[in-house]
């Protein structure tokens, strides 16, 4: 038994007496399935149906939008600016030049035994966070590194344990990294004085490393006696370390306070990146300044640069007529 569809009998009928300006076209919606790679987020893209009127249909174009895990947002941008600008106004007139003057003055076995001996001060902090991240290896390593820099290398001044036969190398971390390493976003960017570039989550960490400090090493590392003259070193040398790289982000290029948001987020992704595995480079701490030329890579909402422009070919110049002479005894006027 034949069975023929009403509809389709209807429509063949209509396709052959109407003539090919008149064949509708068919509507289609297409939703576009986007995947999303590791640490971005992604939202599906609905092509809208090609308009009435005719001609063949277009494949819709698949545009892929996501988000970086590092891209912490910026609610409060206007304020975090502000206090960027004022930070450098600052930074340029007083902190830069003292911290070049420490590093020229200061001979370069005296500042490392300073800088050897504060980072000492933080293995407890970073043996914690070893423990908490289940990394018991790297956390016995920083015993290691505190008793024998503690003892064989003077508090901390020379640090022994890098060197054979030990070769325990220094590693950055924190209670920060540790929230990062369990899937606690960034939250919302800031810029503090007197802190810098800092996020909610960052902030937080590092509150709970100063009370790590004081219960594992004693409460004479709050002691203003202590406290203060380590804290004025540890910026000066923090500041001196990082000359460079402050360079490259505030005068080469660029907008000075996207470069140090940017670069400041992306190198604290890497850190928790490395802690989960994700990455294989060697990523010094933020404790560390980078080595190699710094590039910072863009938002995924940024607006791209603007194609370069080619070279117009110019024409060879064509020489002027020689002009009449010029009666010295007048005087040109302007008209």
């Amino acid at each position: 038994m034949l069975v023929v569809n009403t509809a389709m009998l209807l429509s063949a009928m209509l396709l052959r007496d109407a003539p090919e300006t008149l064949v509708p076209t068919p509507v289609i919606a297409t939703e576009v399935v986007v995947i999303a790679l590791p640490g971005q987020q992604t939202t599906p893209q609905t092509v809208p149906p090609a308009p009435a009127g005719g001609g063949a249909i277009q494949q819709p174009d698949i545009v892929v939008t996501g988000r970086g895990a590092w891209e912490a947002p910026d609610p409060l941008s206007k304020v975090n600016e502000q206090a960027f600008k004022a930070t450098e106004a600052v930074d340029k007139a007083v902190v830069g030049p003292v911290a070049r003057a420490y590093k020229q003055k200061v001979p370069s076995p005296i500042r490392r035994g300073i800088h050897n001996f504060l980072y000492n001060l933080r293995e407890p902090v970073v043996f914690v966070n070893f423990v908490l991240q289940h990394k018991i290896g790297k956390a016995l390593e920083t015993v290691g590194r505190f008793a024998i820099n503690s003892t064989v290398g003077v508090i901390g001044v020379f640090d022994m344990a890098k060197r054979k036969p030990f070769k325990l190398p220094r590693r950055s971390n924190g209670f920060a990294n540790t929230l990062g390493f369990y899937g606690v976003p960034n939250g919302p960017f800031m810029f503090l004085p007197l802190v810098g570039p800092t996020t909610v989550r960052d902030l937080f960490g590092g509150a709970i490393d100063r009370i790590v400090l004081p219960v594992t090493l004693g409460q004479g590392v709050t002691d203003p006696k202590f406290a203060i003259p380590a804290g004025v070193l540890g910026a000066l040398d923090h500041r001196a370390e990082f000359d460079e790289t402050l360079v490259q982000l505030h005068d080469r290029g660029g907008d000075p306070y996207v470069n140090s948001r940017d670069f400041y987020l992306q190198r604290r992704q890497a850190e928790i990146d490395r802690l989960k595995g994700r990455s294989t480079g060697s990523v010094g701490g933020m404790t560390e300044a980078p080595t190699a030329p710094i590039r910072v890579r863009p938002r995924s909402d940024a607006v791209d640069p603007p194609a370069p422009v080619e070279p117009v070919p110019v024409e060879p110049a064509v020489s002027p007529p020689a002009a009449a002479p010029v009666d010295p005894g007048l005087v040109p006027v302007d008209r």
